[in-house]
């Protein structure tokens, strides 16, 4: 005879209830795990203990089936005991303190001197003199790596470099750097980018043969490259192709870059839009050498390795859902000599001194490898 299922419903609430209470009698014990390594100076995550345990919790299973349905019950159970353990710890533990130095404001005066990437006309110069302002010590140089490496050598005390096209995403390299040179970000600021078609005064499209410009320029411009059997040619920034127009003289090329580079360099504006988006925007990063944030800052980016193994990022991603802490973006490159092993840059909202980052930084820092705080700024949202 089949039970019936009001029967059946109320059996599996009894047998709810008996887990949630079971379940906070373990949170207790949780806690009480977390005072011993306070006082021990043992670190939460033992993930051979954890990896074991799991093992010896499945084997009571009647079943293969349920035995993985234990496993993955408890593997969940373990990382939200995890979570609040960490919560228990970071109240009492202070390392984020040790490793940036909030302040009231960024030092910023005549003498401090910053470095963009580029000539002038560059959409750096512009984000430059835009969160600057005019009066500082401004240098250029020619590549994105020339920008890390004064900063990072103490040469400029803050540089300027683009991180993301609202249009055509990431800018590839620039974590790189980030990472390669140990910058932080202290501020950051967006360009909003209107990219022009250049040319010699008195040129006309029939005549054109060649377009030169940044890689994101040309792919900015894509829809209306794709129309023409012109030959593409990267330059390492767009201001940068518009000089090599107007150096060059040669109708039979174009540069795609700013209105401003084309007042600057005496061009021709062509076509005065080429990008796909009205709100096509460039975010640019502001780096030091100094680990240090503004006060009102409201944006934390890091970064951190994983092994290649199933879960893993998960699993550090919901360091943010449990601590309530929104997550931005995230972004990935292949980890050198590692296979199949990747970099995870992750931005999200918060502040370094908010007790909820400070939770979910201290489990993702204990559960990652090659952790890094990258910054902590003020975002334009």
């Amino acid at each position: 005879m089949i039970q019936d299922l009001s029967v059946t419903r109320e059996e599996i609430d009894r047998v709810d209830s008996q887990i949630v209470e079971l379940l906070e009698k373990r949170m207790e014990l949780a806690a009480k795990v977390a005072e011993y390594k306070i006082a021990t100076g043992k670190p939460i995550y033992d993930r051979e203990r954890e990896l074991d345990k799991l093992d010896k919790l499945g084997a009571m299973a009647d079943n293969e089936f349920n035995a993985r349905s234990i496993r993955e019950l408890f593997l969940q159970i373990m990382s939200v005991s995890r979570r609040f353990q960490y919560r228990v710890v970071g109240n009492q533990d202070h390392e984020i303190d040790k490793l940036f130095v909030p302040v009231d404001s960024l030092d910023i005066h005549e003498d401090t001197k910053v470095v963009y990437t580029g000539v002038p006309g560059a959409f750096a110069e512009m984000a430059m003199t835009t969160y600057f302002g005019e009066n500082i010590a401004a240098v250029n140089v020619k590549e994105f790596s020339d920008t890390a490496k004064m900063v990072a050598e103490g040469e400029a005390d803050y540089g300027v470099l683009p991180i993301e096209n609202s249009s055509a995403g990431f800018v590839n390299g620039i974590y790189d750097l980030l990472e390669r040179y140990r910058l932080s970000i202290v501020g950051e600021q967006k360009i909003k980018v209107n990219q022009c078609l250049l040319g010699i005064p008195g040129t006309e499209l029939e005549q054109v043969r060649t377009v030169f410009s940044h890689p994101q320029g040309l792919m900015q411009a894509r829809e209306f490259l794709e129309q023409r059997d012109w030959k593409q040619v990267s330059m390492a920034n767009t201001a940068l192709s518009a000089k090599k127009v107007w150096d060059d003289g040669d109708k039979t090329q174009v540069a795609i870059a700013s209105e401003r580079a084309a007042q600057l360099y005496n061009l021709a504006v062509l076509n005065p839009q080429l990008n796909l988006s009205d709100s096509n925007t460039t975010r640019f990063v502001i780096v030091s050498n100094r680990k240090e944030y503004v006060k009102s800052a409201n944006r934390v980016s890091i970064s951190f390795s994983l092994p290649h193994k199933s879960g893993t990022l998960y699993n550090i991603l919901a360091h943010f859902i449990f601590n309530n802490v929104n997550m931005t973006s995230i972004e990935s490159i292949p980890l050198t000599g590692r296979q199949w092993e990747y970099c995870f840059f992750v931005d999200f909202e918060g502040n370094l001194g908010d007790n909820d980052v400070r939770n979910a930084l201290k489990g993702i820092m204990a559960e990652t490898e090659d952790f890094r705080i990258l910054g902590c700024f003020v975002s334009q949202e």
